[in-house]
């Protein structure tokens, strides 16, 4: 699932020991089907911040379910049944979510999302027969990892870790820099974004996040970061209008529609950058009550819901922290 812009804060972010006086050592790329960047602001240079790109990349080729190269694609098609210690773990970690989640969180819906194409020029319905019929073949409990084995029990089951695979990466990638010495980043994947360290200074990170239909930099409030992500799932960024109805990305794996709920973005805060991809996912599904019980119940995940009348609900580790703008 294609995650949220999240603002970062531009006060107090030009830190020193990278580059000139103030200036982050940078690099970004289009990768992962989004715009991604590293930025570095203690502890490393830019061959450092290359580096860890050449890493999201090569990353890519193992998870994308679109390129006929990467390793997820041919085990779709049922080309390979061993794979990768990655890929291995990130399903295995896709079918945990979706086994604690009830099935909210379904990394078996890819054959179902290839009938919506919410970029196309001129966007129409998928056929609900067609839609109904894939649904057919999807559930987490088709799919059984053991050891590197992947395991079908459906032919027509498709795999898509679309809502898993930046945050596991993110994580990576941020195990990466500490591990060459930087101290302060910021790992932004197409909105999951991973605070490293803190700003110069030891103060945390600022992170806004997006008022639901307005310009990007627009933030409906915010909130202190430091070794945490951010990651937003919400209707109103992939999406498409038909007929005056609006019909987003993010689909419920009981209809294999959009989700119909008064939810307009669900923003997770969490240690791990794989936590909040798939529960910003899960919890958006769930609805506000269903999504925060679930959010209470996890450890070390906070929340923010944003309703469709732009009221902001908060999980009770953020009630003291997160401030309006």
């Amino acid at each position: 699932m294609r995650k949220l812009f999240l603002w970062l804060l531009a006060l107090g972010l030009l830190l020193s020991g990278c580059g000139q006086a103030g200036e982050p050592a940078e690099a970004g790329a289009f990768l992962l089907d989004t715009a991604v960047s590293v930025r570095i602001y203690e502890g490393g240079g830019r061959d450092t911040a290359q580096a860890a790109l050449d890493l999201c990349a090569s990353y890519e080729k193992i998870f994308s379910r679109t390129d006929p190269d990467s390793e997820l694609y041919r085990l779709n098609h049922r080309e390979i049944t061993q794979v990768s210690d990655e890929l291995a773990q990130v399903i295995a970690l896709g079918l945990d979510y979706g086994r604690s989640t009830g099935g909210a969180f379904d990394i078996t819906m890819g054959a179902v999302s290839e009938l919506w194409d919410f970029a196309a020029e001129d966007p129409a319905l998928p056929d609900g027969e067609e839609v109904a019929r894939r649904l057919a073949h999807t559930g987490w409990e088709t799919v059984s990892v053991e050891g590197n084995t992947v395991t079908f029990a459906d032919p027509e089951t498709v795999i898509d870790l679309g809502g898993v695979a930046k945050g596991y990466i993110a994580d990576r990638l941020a195990d990466f820099l500490r591990g060459e010495g930087v101290t302060s980043a910021i790992i932004d994947l197409g909105g999951n974004l991973y605070c490293l360290g803190s700003r110069h200074g030891g103060e945390p990170f600022q992170v806004g996040i997006q008022y639901p239909y307005e310009e990007r930099q627009t933030t409906i409030g915010g909130l202190p970061a430091e070794n945490l992500s951010v990651v937003t799932s919400g209707l109103y960024e992939r999406s498409f209008t038909l007929d005056g109805r609006l019909y987003h990305h993010i689909l419920d794996p009981d209809t294999g529609w959009p989700v119909e709920n008064d939810l307009l973005a669900v923003s997770i805060v969490s240690e791990r950058s794989v936590d909040g991809d798939a529960l910003s996912t899960a919890c958006f599904v769930l609805g506000l009550e269903a999504g925060m019980d679930l959010v209470e119940d996890t450890e070390g995940v906070e929340a923010v819901f944003i309703t469709d009348d732009f009221q902001v609900h908060l999980s009770s580790g953020l009630e003291d922290v997160f401030y309006l703008t």
